[in-house]
């Protein structure tokens, strides 16, 4: 246990520099988030996909720079002036859940990935994945597995710098942990009649 904790000291510090750090974790309502720094924007959620497009356009698009709004130091890219209009009447219903990470590491606590064009909206909300893999492996159970992800988000992750969240839960696992080949045998044990 004591080479684990070292190992998180020593991963705390090397990240302490990195420009992702800074684009990640806005001192806003919003951190941390799944957000890139790009162009003259400091923080750009899911690298300008358009958020309202999955509920507009039932797909992922990529939004463009003339076509943007900050809320809460983050910078969302439309790809539309339309899309943005929907966007600034109510921010909040486009929000993408966990700050648009995989809503998959979420169920672990680890505020990680989150591909634009993996996704699915689920009573109302958004939930972005780190691909088909991880989108399957929480699909096997949508209920149970949301409300560990809101649970970690509420209790750990939210308010909290995503690095060191992130550090912290992969080397100190939360008792359910499954490793990607764990999940992608149970998305395979669940396909067979």
């Amino acid at each position: 246990m004591r080479v684990r904790a070292l190992l998180f000291s020593l991963m705390l510090v090397f990240l302490a520099g990195c420009g992702a750090m800074t684009a990640q974790n806005p001192s806003s309502a919003l951190r941390p988030v799944n957000a890139v720094a790009d162009g003259g924007d400091e923080r750009v959620m899911l690298a300008g996909h358009d958020v309202v497009a999955y509920w507009t356009l039932n797909r992922h698009a990529l939004g463009l720079p003339q076509f943007k709004s900050v809320y809460e130091g983050v910078t969302f890219r439309f790809a539309s002036a339309e899309h943005k209009a929907l966007f600034d009447q109510a921010p909040t219903r486009y929000l993408p859940q966990y700050g648009g990470y995989c809503a998959n590491g979420l169920v672990y606590g680890i505020p990680w990935g989150g591909d634009a064009d993996t996704w699915r909206i689920d009573n109302g909300r958004l939930f972005i994945f780190g691909g088909a893999g991880s989108k399957a492996a929480f699909e096997l159970d949508v209920k149970g597995n949301t409300e560990l992800a809101d649970r970690y988000w509420k209790d750990e992750v939210a308010g909290s710098n995503s690095f060191v969240q992130r550090a912290r839960r992969l080397v100190f696992r939360v008792p359910h942990y499954k490793s990607g080949a764990e999940l992608a045998a149970a998305v395979q044990a669940a396909k067979r009649p």
